[in-house]
């Protein structure tokens, strides 16, 4: 790990203003991804402003929705009771996410700036156009087993890691930004980024924003909802498929329906095509796997990670199936 400089922020301004005047700097929170691309060379900056005693921890119930600062802990959010009554879904995929003592030290808008966890990504010794522009794609003609079937392009099939992610994209969240233009709200679903021909771009902040919270909207959620991670061992690994899925329901009618997927494109992957089949359909296995088929149509394997073809579908049905029988 090279030598850096170390500065604690006072107030959102100052930190934003910290990090615009100096491009070689990040952000630092729990920093339980960030610390380790550094020790893998992976990363490199210059100067860390610390953000922990920022006010961003807080999380409280508005008139339209639930608003979690950035700050607060995974752990936290986990467990806290309006998350609990108004958000179960959330709650479900947080406490799939690494292990306990990570989720204490991860926070919210860290988790969502996570990076890939692609083995080609973290070897220096090995091409990656995220890491290293132009240098090519090890993963894509290489041992490509946790690797996306959704979005991907010839320059990069990593897939993106969180679990929180999945079910804020299904919650049709909104992530609250501040840089030195001001503040913005940006939708979930456009906050991450697929690779295209610029994979080293995982979202779309602008330089020098932070983040300041996320809002997940009302719904009504709490009673037909699951989160299925299926991972090589139980604890502590990153989803082979993963899905997060709502459903309000109608004696055993749909009428709305919400699902995202983890472990399987860039970016949480929603699947928009199937919720809309969904609707105004009985809740049952046949129309749960015809909906799983509505997913599936544009997914493509790389060879390893052709498993994840049939999967994937079979995760999609028992995750709608659990929803539709919680009481």
């Amino acid at each position: 790990m090279i030598n850096f400089q170390y500065v604690r922020a006072s107030s959102p301004k100052a930190a934003i203003d910290a990090i615009a005047k100096d491009p070689g700097a990040q952000f630092v929170a729990g920093g339980t991804n960030l610390i380790d691309l550094m020790k893998k060379g992976v990363v490199n900056p210059q100067k860390l402003i610390d953000i922990n005693s920022l006010p961003l921890k807080n999380l409280e119930k508005q008139s339209n929705g639930l608003r979690i600062g950035a700050l607060a802990l995974n752990s936290a959010v986990s467990e806290h009771e309006l998350v609990l009554q108004h958000q179960p879904l959330l709650s479900l995929a947080l406490k799939a996410g690494a292990s306990a003592q990570l989720r204490n030290m991860a926070t919210v808008g860290g988790n969502m700036l996570q990076r890939t966890r692609c083995p080609y990504f973290y070897n220096t010794d090995m091409p990656c156009n995220k890491r290293q522009p132009g240098s090519g794609c090890g993963a894509l003609k290489g041992y490509n087993r946790m690797h996306a079937i959704f979005g991907a392009s010839e320059n990069c099939i990593a897939v993106h890691p969180s679990d929180m992610c999945i079910a804020l994209a299904a919650l049709d969240a909104v992530v609250m930004v501040s840089g030195p233009k001001g503040d913005r709200r940006i939708p979930f679903a456009d906050f991450h980024r697929l690779p295209g021909d610029q994979p080293q771009k995982d979202n779309n902040l602008q330089k020098g924003e932070l983040i300041t919270g996320v809002h997940i909207p009302d719904n009504k959620f709490q009673k037909h909802y699951h989160y299925l991670k299926v991972r090589d061992r139980i604890s502590y690994a990153f989803a082979l498929v993963s899905v997060a899925a709502a459903l309000e329901l109608e004696g055993n009618t749909t009428k709305d329906a919400r699902l995202a997927m983890g472990g399987v494109a860039h970016k949480p992957w929603r699947l928009r095509e199937a919720e809309q089949f969904l609707k105004g359909k009985a809740a049952n296995e046949a129309n749960f796997k015809q909906a799983a088929q509505v997913a599936m149509k544009d997914a493509k394997g790389y060879g390893h990670n052709n498993f994840k073809l049939r999967l994937a579908p079979v995760t999609i049905v028992e995750t709608l199936q659990l929803a539709a029988n919680k009481s």
